[in-house]
């Protein structure tokens, strides 16, 4: 559980040196607790807005922006560096190599903006309008969509490959069915609704991307995180405000 919030946000964790992050079974139960870290955050931001709300309307964007920083936009730059190697394989780059580049171009940054934009302007909607259960379902089950994607999926990627060796099927059962039933008694059937929609997008995504670039990394999934939970923050308003 420390190396999933370690790894996953910018949260304060203090490591032993004794711990090996490297290890089978810390790296499988580093995937097992990520739904977990979503649901830290989540309520996290929700204090935080409560804490705030005198400030109206700015105590929502405030909190919106707190929640990307909480994980250190990792997954945000994810989708810069996807859109960068989309756009260099148009023009017959290689885009495996486009992005690993350190840097960023042109279109990653404009596709970066878009994103931030989207996804702070969603939550921010959903804490005015007080939807804190849909906010919470939206982000494990993210979370829960990578979890399938990292059992199900091949990667170009030393560090996913040894991840997925880690994550056993009982630790992929086990997580599916105690976030998806602890989701269920605190939030609401909805939740089902919004675990199946988000599971369908993450694999249609993830395969798109793949398609396109001719392999899944980090990359891929980070984009696909942010995906799914601009989509979904959109459906569940639709559907239930």
């Amino acid at each position: 559980m420390k190396f999933a919030f370690s790894y996953f946000s910018i949260l304060p964790v203090r490591l032993k040196t004794a711990d090996d992050p490297s290890s089978s079974g810390a790296l499988g139960a580093m995937l097992f607790f990520f739904p977990l870290v979503g649901m830290v955050l989540g309520l996290l931001v929700i204090g935080l807005f409560y804490l705030l709300s005198p400030l109206g309307w700015y105590a929502a964007v405030f909190s919106s922006v707190t929640y990307m920083i909480l994980y250190g936009f990792l997954h945000t730059e994810a989708v810069m560096d996807v859109a960068d190697a989309i756009y260099a394989s148009h023009s017959g780059k290689n885009a495996y190599e486009t992005i690993k580049k350190p840097d960023v171009g042109a279109m990653g940054v404009l596709w970066g903006i878009a994103v931030v934009f989207l996804k702070t302007s969603g939550i921010t909607f959903l804490l005015l309008h007080h939807l804190f259960s849909l906010f919470l379902s939206v982000l494990i089950v993210s979370r829960l969509a990578l979890l399938m994607l990292f059992y199900t999926q091949t990667f170009r990627s030393t560090f996913l490959t040894q991840l997925k060796k880690a994550f056993s099927p009982i630790y992929f059962t086990t997580a599916f069915f105690l976030f998806t039933t602890g989701s269920l008694l605190a939030i609401g059937m909805h939740f089902i609704l919004l675990l199946s929609f988000g599971l369908m997008i993450a694999w249609f995504i993830t395969k798109t991307l793949q398609k396109k670039l001719g392999f899944i990394n980090g990359d891929v999934l980070g984009t696909t995180l942010e995906s799914v939970e601009i989509l979904l923050f959109v459906t569940g308003v639709l559907l239930w405000l």
